[in-house]
């Protein structure tokens, strides 16, 4: 089973953290740093998800040239971890170049691993991403990985070292929810680092579904930036994910196939 579902259920919320390579975090939802009107926005909408983690493309967001507008300035780095992504990579080459060139110029060890097989999909190439995966544990990174919603792969994956197995629920920037939560929940049976569902969500009852599925957390860029009011819909996430958390560790009620009354039949007037 995965780690959250030997969360004592009566263990009060403030301390069900959630803990990825040794950190724990209050928050379950990660957010990305792409496709907002300017990095101020960006910031807000961080800061209204109560986000501890926000994703950072190497190849795309500035973090190091100072005469550019730098996310640094927007998101402090000593109050958010940057989880730096290999986005826009399609070999498992480009992707450990990519992400030992960010270990040294941040520091970074915990990362984002996504090697993309085509351009149309944005699926992942699982065997670029295992090839890739298996470099960058010798390497010593903590790698939070990027991948299909196939059990046996996030199995090979987890087998390997990964701290973190995050399948896709939809087409990354789809907006179409959980598509499989079968899949989905086979994954959480089988894994003892944290599953978090990454790329497809589109709105605050897709966080919801997939938390109530018993994953550990949601990450998700598209669904906060594209939204008509990307502060409100960050607000949202929050919740949702929170609700999410707390109707999991809480045990839904059987469904029945019948009518079942709430008052007892037994004793009527």
């Amino acid at each position: 089973m995965a780690e959250t579902a030997k969360i004592n259920p009566v263990q009060p919320a403030g301390e069900d953290s959630l803990t990825i390579a040794g950190r724990a975090f209050r928050s379950r939802l990660i957010v990305g740093t792409g496709k907002y009107k300017d990095l101020a926005q960006n910031a807000a909408a961080v800061e209204a998800a109560g986000a501890e983690i926000v994703t950072v493309a190497v190849r795309r967001v500035n973090v190091t040239n100072p005469k550019e507008p730098m996310l640094v300035d927007y998101i402090d780095p000593k109050k958010v971890m940057y989880l730096p992504n290999t986005a826009g990579c399609y070999t498992a080459d480009d992707a450990v170049r990519t992400l030992r060139l960010a270990r040294e110029a941040g520091g970074w060890n915990i990362v984002k691993l996504e090697v993309l097989g085509d351009q149309k999909t944005l699926y992942p190439d699982m065997i670029e991403t295992l090839r890739a995966a298996e470099a960058l544990r010798k390497d010593g990174f903590e790698i939070m990985v990027y991948c299909s919603d196939d059990p046996i792969m996030a199995k090979r994956l987890e087998d390997l070292g990964c701290c973190a197995i995050m399948p896709l629920a939809a087409p990354i920037g789809s907006g179409l929810g959980i598509q499989n939560p079968v899949n989905i929940r086979l994954i959480i049976e089988q894994t003892k680092v944290p599953v978090i569902v990454d790329a497809g969500v589109g709105t605050a009852s897709d966080a919801a579904i997939a938390m109530e599925l018993g994953c550990d957390g949601v990450l998700m860029n598209t669904a906060i930036a594209e939204a008509k009011d990307p502060i409100r819909m960050a607000r949202a996430m929050k919740l949702a994910v929170e609700a999410g958390r707390l109707a999991y560790l809480a045990g839904r009620m059987p469904k029945r196939k019948y009518a079942d009354p709430s008052s007892p039949l037994s004793g009527l007037i």
